[in-house]
């Protein structure tokens, strides 16, 4: 087993794999984080124009459609939502159906493709106007 193990005041050993300046501050961080990266923070995608934090698939659609992304319909019914940004272009971005699903890869895929206009940011980052 790799990673770093922690004792507590009695001794008690628990092993923290991938370790975060958190996790070795806060036994039992209000957001625990993945498997892979114990006390990591939760993120949140934010529209920068509006400084709006995303919530919803439908909020991020009309946001990416007034930036010039199209959403594809795949009629195999995939597993996947989809948005192109033209039939010239081989951006895509593909993202899970639900949105209980949507997770940092995608957040970071967003921005990469939009970089003036999301930022990914610790859910607990006060939002400031720019």
């Amino acid at each position: 087993m790799s990673g770093v193990w922690i004792f507590d005041k009695k001794g008690v050993a628990r092993l923290i794999t991938n370790p975060t300046r958190e996790s070795f501050e806060n036994p039992n961080p209000p957001y625990p984080g993945t498997a892979t990266a114990p006390g990591a923070r939760p993120k949140v995608l934010v529209y920068l124009p509006e400084n709006q934090v995303i919530g919803s698939y439908t909020e991020l659609e009309q946001r990416l459609l007034e930036l010039g992304w199209t959403r594809y319909h795949n009629p195999n019914g995939s597993d996947l939502l989809q948005f192109h940004l033209s039939d010239e272009s081989a951006h895509l971005i593909s993202l899970p159906k639900s949105f209980a699903n949507f997770k940092s890869p995608h957040m970071y895929d967003i921005v990469v493709k939009n970089r003036s206009f999301f930022e990914v940011r610790d859910r607990n980052r006060p939002c400031t106007t720019r």
